[in-house]
């Protein structure tokens, strides 16, 4: 709380410090002593916070232990002469956290003249030697309201000034006028326009699986901006006066100083457990955190996790609240004289452009309009959201949905109206998550609001990327995303009841957490809702299909070999029909999209596109053999290679050293690529090296012709590993002349997009690697921990050798926690057993890989051969984390996207 002008500075306290304020005729203390002294009593006030769990009483007590320490700096450092100090920001507010600097402002009369600037100078170095980090701003009256104009975090930073020290007269004023200058309306205005920016910055969610405490969306931050604007407003300056009002219930007043303490406390571990100001809940902290709070692990969930989903409790909380108020206050500082209200039906009205309740106890008298609420909202665009009294009343009314409200068949078909609306279907479905009205209407969705995931590729708690799902369904409806999904756009607008993709996207992970399968214990889920709302039975095996199959086909994409026409014909037979082919493809596309950033790539779009058009031909009656396809794309290649200008004989001179594996696990597009830059150099001496940019700078395919050797596939993947580029398809082969044609899908570390410049790069560096060997041996990746995330959630490595389905190849599946220098650990492990590579579908998934080998070698012949060689592979797996790896002798149980 800001002090007045000419109240006693200090709260009493019979400390070393104040005795050495009180005790004039004493020595000034030397900076040791003051340091000594500060140290020591910041120590016996963090020992006492274990014992009491204040946090108000440790922030308030840090504060007043550096208002003592600062004041008795300056009588060693003494202020200009007129000036005064006055701590600002948190600081200002009474609140230093553990880790928190001191924003302090030392204004002055006038502009410093030198030896002002000198005595300045020597109190910050002063501050910084005692081991007080100081945000010092050196301001004349004019120059604050000149700053304060121009930025409204300036401004309100000043607005929580506080006097330490100095000249009271010229404090006062400086008071009066931020005062004076402070707009209410304005600053309301510029608040809300700053709230919004930073929730964006934070992807507009409390639910990131590390927030930040302090600045993301439910944070402390927003709690913050309520009470500066119910400041502004004259509404007061505690939670407790704003409660006064009738801006906020008792009720809610009570949560939202619960939530506010937990988030105090939550801040105070984090900067106790980092040893410095950390406001974010990162992994490696969160095992700790737990620990401190007292939660231990349960089976299927980790203490972490039951931390965070209280974390995110308070965070809803705050949400809520923060909503309510930001339109109370809006309603207090924007009034209209004549707020008459145009009745919609006999529940609800428009009153200042938002949907109202006729009468208060609505909800109450009438349970069913807590989903026809939403209805509503939607089918009237021309509404500004809910009012305040509308949100309120729904938030103290949502225990009014119980079993018989959900068994009620009124209620059931007010909820697939909503799914079926053309419009706010997201924004309905996030509202009623954040008012509890969804986790209580479905409450299988109830058990995983909030439940984390480390799978090491997921960005958001398992609620969340389900509605992240569902966005990127509705996406794909609208005309303006047409350009960025084009196919997408096309299947959903030809599917029969696309609104069930909704639905299935609510129950795809909403098993998460239970142990098992999660995709069959999500389909027995939807199929008891779609049973209990009374849906057709061929949307049941839809929805059934849906969920059960949801990771199938980008496991196939991914991870088998789609120029092989089997696996084509196993997985249409698997999907049955066209309208389930599009349907899951749809699914896919948006489940991938909403797992992460990072996680979606143009190359893994192409490999689901591929699929999905290959699968399409295998439904219409398409069964071509082996033969035919050959020939068809043979035909197509040496068309393509005809408008080149080359000659059949040339052509045909390369080609006959490629065998007919080459032919099906290349595309036309890739055979006359090859033969273009091949044909005139296929037999040497020297090594050949190209690169071509895929689509819009999606991705780059690398063509490497050379003598063969065991060890060049881990030459390759060093220069890779060394120039940060992520292999994401791999085709090896090896001519009769025994010559490696290998070809590679890389993509440019995150954020660059300059594919050209790298591809004439890649071109002229790998060359060189590959004719001089010395070098790239040397140039080999450093051992690499892997990133923070994988370190606190390790993932155990494993490995699964399988027979390929035609027998004399291997099928090597790896699961582990990506890393630099990861392919070419394997790649050692290849060349020491004497093992060729014949394909590789690499597949990144943000911090983990799950990538298959095809293989060939002698080394593989014979069972003790093959155990020697998994456990290499598994030490080569086991070096990225700490995690003993595990040996399977079947495919391993995966959660993909």
């Amino acid at each position: 709380m800001a002090m007045r002008p000419g109240e006693n500075p200090s709260n009493g306290g019979s400390g070393p410090v104040d005795a050495i304020q009180k005790d004039s005729s004493r020595p000034q203390p030397s900076l040791t002593e003051l340091r000594t002294l500060m140290q020591a009593r910041r120590a016996e006030a963090i020992q006492a916070w274990r014992s009491h769990l204040r946090p108000d009483t440790l922030l308030s007590t840090l504060r007043r232990i550096a208002d003592e320490t600062l004041r008795s700096l300056l009588k060693i450092h003494p202020l200009p002469a007129g000036a005064c100090a006055a701590a600002v920001g948190g600081y200002g507010r009474g609140e230093l956290y553990p880790g928190s600097d001191l924003d302090i402002l030392i204004l002055l009369e006038c502009a410093p003249d030198a030896a002002a600037r000198e005595r300045i100078e020597a109190l910050v170095a002063a501050l910084w030697d005692i081991g007080l980090e100081p945000g010092l701003s050196v301001r004349t009256l004019e120059q604050c309201r000149h700053e304060a104009t121009a930025d409204i975090t300036v401004q309100t930073s000043l607005l929580e000034a506080r006097w330490l020290a100095g000249g009271r007269t010229l404090f006062r004023r400086f008071r009066e006028q931020m005062q004076r200058d402070l707009d209410p309306r304005d600053f309301y205005l510029a608040k809300r326009t700053e709230m919004q920016q930073r929730h964006a910055r934070h992807q507009d969610t409390p639910y990131a699986l590390e927030p930040n405490c302090k600045e993301a969306p439910g944070g402390l931050r927003d709690l913050q901006v309520l009470l500066w604007l119910a400041r502004a407003a004259g509404l007061g300056t505690t939670w407790r006066a704003v409660a006064r009002t009738d801006l906020l219930t008792s009720a809610e007043f009570r949560a939202l100083r619960r939530a506010e303490q937990a988030f105090k406390r939550l801040r105070i571990e984090l900067h106790l457990l980092a040893g410095r100001r950390e406001d974010r809940v990162l992994f490696d902290l969160q095992p700790r955190l737990a620990r401190v709070y007292g939660f231990v692990d349960q089976p299927h969930r980790r203490a972490g996790e039951l931390l965070m989903q209280r974390y995110y409790w308070a965070a809803r909380v705050v949400c809520q609240v923060n909503r309510l108020l930001m339109l109370a206050l809006e309603e207090h500082l924007f009034p209209r004289p004549q707020d008459k209200a145009a009745a919609l039906d006999d529940d609800f009205c428009v009153r200042r452009g938002r949907l109202a309740l006729v009468r208060e106890d609505a909800f109450e008298r009438k349970p069913s309009l807590l989903l026809k609420v939403f209805l509503v909202t939607q089918q009237h665009p021309e509404l500004q959201g809910m009012a305040a009294g509308t949100l309120r009343a729904m938030w103290h009314a949502r225990l009014r949905i119980d079993r018989a409200f959900r068994d009620d068949p009124v209620n059931r078909q007010l909820f697939l109206q909503i799914l079926r609306q053309p419009r706010g279907i997201v924004h309905a479905l996030r509202d009623m998550t954040m008012w509890n009205i969804l986790p209580r209407y479905l409450p299988p969705f109830r058990r995983i609001v909030g439940q984390m995931q480390h799978d090491l590729f997921h960005a958001y708690t398992v609620d969340q990327h389900i509605l992240m799902v569902v966005r990127n369904l509705r996406r794909f409806t609208m005309p303006e995303h047409a350009q960025e999904y084009p196919l997408a756009s096309q299947l959903i607008a030809d599917l029969d009841d696309h609104w069930l993709l909704y639905i299935a996207a609510l129950f795809h992970d909403i098993a998460k957490g239970r142990g098992g399968d999660h995709s069959q214990l999500g389909a027995a889920e939807v199929r008891r809702f779609a049973r209990h709302h009374a849906l057709p039975r061929e949307s049941v095996e839809l929805l059934d299909f849906l969920v059960r199959e949801h990771l199938t086909l980008s496991q196939v994409a991914q991870k088998r070999d789609l120029s092989d026409p089997r696996v084509i014909h196993e997985f249409a037979a698997r999907v049955g029909s066209r309208r389930r082919l599009a349907a899951l493809y749809l699914l896919t596309v948006a489940d991938i999209r909403g797992t992460s950033p990072k996680v979606w790539n143009s190359w893994k779009g192409k490999l689901l596109e591929d699929l999905y058009h290959r699968t399409l031909a295998a439904l219409g009656g398409e069964q071509p053999d082996t033969r035919t396809i050959l020939a068809l794309r043979k035909d197509a290649a040496a068309a393509e290679i005809r408008r080149m200008g080359l000659r059949d004989e040339s052509r045909d001179a390369f080609w006959s050293q490629l065998d007919v594996a080459y032919f099906l696990r290349h595309d036309a597009n890739e055979i006359a690529w090859h033969t273009r830059h091949l044909y005139h150099c296929f037999q040497g001496p020297d090594p050949v090296v190209r690169a071509r940019v895929l689509g819009q700078s999606e991705a780059l395919q690398v063509l490497a012709y050379a003598p063969d050797r065991p060890d060049l596939f881990m030459d390759i993947c060093t220069y890779f590993d060394r120039h940060g580029l992520s292999i994401q398809d791999a085709r090896i082969h090896t001519t009769r002349q025994g010559w490696a044609l290998d070809s590679f899908i890389v993509l440019l570390p995150e954020h660059d997009r300059d594919y050209r410049s790298h591809a004439s790069l890649i071109e002229h560096e790998l060359r060189a690697s590959l004719t001089d060997r010395p070098a790239a041996r040397r140039d080999a990746p450093a051992p690499h921990p892997g990133s923070r995330r994988s370190r606190a959630f390790p993932i155990m490595p494993s490995v699964t050798l399988q027979p390929d389905e035609l027998g004399g190849n291997w099928r090597l599946s790896v699961t582990a926690a990506d890393r630099v220098g990861l392919l070419h650990d394997l790649a050692r492990v290849f060349a020491r057993h004497d093992v060729s590579l014949k394909m590789a579908k690499i597949m990144t998934l943000g911090d983990r890989v799950e990538d298959v080998f095809v293989l060939d070698g002698s080394g593989l012949e014979h069972p003790r051969g093959q155990i020697q060689f998994e456990r290499q592979v598994l030490e080569a797996l086991g070096t990225a984390c700490d995690t003993p790896p595990l040996l399977s002798s079947t495919t391993p149980t995966t959660a993909l996207p």
